[in-house]
């Protein structure tokens, strides 16, 4: 299967624009609510026409602005799963697979029965929809849709208005039943675990505008532009800019000439990297890789590392990090610490302004140390650890962080 997209259509505060292929996968589309994706999933439906484009499926030209060309949705062969599924609530899980199924009524019923079967609902086939549970519903509006002999499946936020329990307990249906479709879908989320969990690659819609799709991994990893970090569910994000693109080392103010030697024992120097500043942070942070034109940087809270209280150097802090990391596991974890480069300049003495309690870690609010007007950090850690961890700092509440360089996402939009 393969289906291509490249549509236009004018809407009330932008225009949207989609440009795609997508082979045999689980495709998601991620952005916020409004932004169009779900308006994307209706063109390539035919419930609503772009005003320019072209959408291709297997080779059959659905709709071709330039030809002229709009098939109705029942000759697109795709099956749409609506948030509410749309069963038809005065007809019988079997009458409402019966009513879509195609071909001769020995071919219709066999669909009917396969369809109960897969879905594990030949008990519930003469049951009304009211009669059925959410997840049951969703199984029986996928049965519908497959007896139609669906290509693709189009799946429209379907956990948007259930609570957390039921969601999680549709989410593990829908994910057998994708596995057991062998067959493609797009998936339409601005829930950034359900996009990870559930489809092979993604792409982001900003206002309309369809950033290129990605391997999930590697959309997560590296989103590449501000729209894409926010919506992964990155926390910090501050504007930046290069201050020096050399390979010489640069180092904060604080780390004097004598510290830089001395770290020369810790770890490997910070040589090969360029320094960039993250203006609402107030913080100076080294990086690996800088793209031409660099205008945000982000770090996930939970990545930030703990090096040690506030009241110690900045040298200390770092030689505190490096035992750590050594004591923290057996000989080869030992031997991957050592050899683990530590950048000295991205250990940032930051100050603890707020410590707010959630289900199962604590979310810490730091800032750089003696700058009050600088832009708070969101750093995430287990219960256990700030436990162990709050009661060694100073009165200050001071404390020595970590930004590990291959954690730093920069941005150029």
């Amino acid at each position: 299967m393969q289906l291509k997209v490249d549509i236009t259509k004018k809407l009330r505060n932008f225009t949207l624009h989609a440009n795609f292929t997508m082979q045999d996968e689980v495709f998601a589309l991620l952005g916020a609510s409004g932004c169009g994706k779900s308006m994307t999933l209706k063109c390539i439906a035919g419930l609503a026409t772009p005003d320019s484009g072209h959408i291709e499926l297997d080779g059959q030209v659905l709709y071709d602005s330039a030809q002229g060309i709009d098939l109705p949705p029942q000759a697109r062969h795709i099956g749409y799963l609506f948030q509410s599924y749309a069963l038809f609530p005065n007809m019988t899980i079997r009458e409402n697979i019966r009513f879509v199924a195609v071909g001769t009524p020995e071919e219709k019923e066999q669909k009917i029965a396969a369809g109960l079967r897969r879905f594990h609902l030949e008990e519930l086939a003469d049951a009304y929809p009211a009669e059925l549970s959410g997840g049951q519903q969703q199984r029986a509006a996928l049965a519908r849709i497959l007896a139609a002999d669906a290509k693709l499946l189009l799946l429209d936020e379907p956990f948007s208005a259930l609570d957390n329990y039921l969601k999680w307990q549709l989410e593990l249906e829908l994910l057998d039943v994708l596995q057991a479709y062998n067959g493609a879908a797009i998936f339409v989320s601005h829930d950034r675990g359900e996009v990870y969990r559930l489809a092979d690659r993604a792409a982001v819609i900003s206002r309309g505008q369809m950033e290129a799709p990605r391997r999930r991994q590697e959309l997560f990893h590296n989103p590449g532009t501000l729209a894409a970090t926010v919506l992964t569910g990155c926390k910090n994000v501050s504007a930046a800019q290069v201050t020096d693109q050399s390979n010489a080392v640069v180092t904060t103010a604080e780390f004097s000439s004598t510290a830089s030697s001395a770290v020369e024992n810790i770890g490997q120097q910070s040589g090969g990297m360029s320094q960039v500043e993250a203006t609402d942070w107030q913080l100076m942070l080294q990086v690996e890789t800088v793209p031409r034109f660099v205008r945000y940087v982000g770090v996930r809270a939970h990545f930030l590392a703990f090096c040690a209280s506030g009241d110690v150097t900045q040298v200390e802090a770092a030689q505190t990090y490096r035992n750590a990391l050594a004591q923290g596991g057996g000989d080869e974890a030992a031997a991957d610490a050592v050899q683990r480069p530590i950048v000295p300049a991205n250990i940032q003495r930051l100050q603890v302004t707020r410590v707010i309690e959630d289900v199962f870690s604590y979310l810490v609010m730091v800032r750089r140390a003696g700058a009050p007007e600088a832009r708070p950090l969101r750093w995430e850690l287990p219960k256990a650890d700030w436990h162990h961890i709050a009661p060694t700092l100073p009165a200050d509440q001071t404390l020595w962080l970590y930004f590990p360089p291959d954690k730093i996402m920069l941005m150029e939009q």
